[in-house]
């Protein structure tokens, strides 16, 4: 039932899952110097470090996550600001079982500053998306989305804080769903058993 999260950076969605009562048993990141590594070990959960700058090719980097990762047997592999793009071997070596979260109401704003791409492109909507993770970038089937308004004058500073806010909710939410045996992927829609909301409107 354990989980690995990848992480690159401050960790905070590791912490939310933690905090949640995940059961994260390793917490991977490509670089020594993440925060999130911190927040781990003060968690009792195990932590690695392999840096990406150490490996000649995107595909010997992806190999050698790959056997850190199935070092603890893990039933799901969590993305939470893991600053890699994976190969398609990786992907699918781990498909139906790995799981990202991304800034954005996808198919909206694939890839990277998204915040300020959604204030350029004037939506009125923006949040975030939990997908499982497949070979085309931010493209696989989605779990369950959040959505917050944009508000006037809002900077791209303001609207992450928000969406942020969003993915410390709906991240973990969705790990339980998977560990639970209740995600049901369907081509390329997801369904839940017991059929929670999938789509959260948030009030801030």
């Amino acid at each position: 039932m354990s989980v690995v999260v990848l992480i690159s950076g401050r960790g905070s969605n590791l912490q939310a899952l933690l905090e949640a009562g995940v059961p994260v048993s390793a917490v991977i990141s490509n670089r020594a110097d993440a925060k999130g590594l911190q927040i781990a070990a003060a968690r009792g959960a195990a932590t690695q470090v392999l840096e990406h700058r150490g490996f000649a090719t995107r595909e010997a980097f992806d190999d050698a996550l790959a056997a850190k990762i199935d070092e603890f047997t893990p039933r799901l592999v969590a993305l939470a600001g893991f600053m890699r793009l994976l190969t398609p071997a990786f992907t699918q070596r781990f498909a139906g079982r790995i799981m990202n979260i991304h800034p954005s109401l996808l198919p909206a704003f694939q890839g990277l500053d998204t915040h300020a791409r959604a204030l350029a492109a004037g939506v009125k909507l923006h949040g975030c998306t939990v997908h499982f993770v497949t070979p085309e970038l931010d493209s696989g089937p989605i779990v369950i989305q959040a959505a917050v308004a944009v508000r006037a004058g809002d900077t791209a500073d303001a609207l992450a804080s928000r969406v942020l806010r969003q993915e410390h909710v709906i991240y973990p939410r969705a790990v339980r769903w998977f560990l639970e045996g209740r995600l049901v992927i369907e081509g390329s829609a997801v369904r839940v058993k017991g059929n929670d909301a999938q789509l959260i409107f948030a009030a801030d």
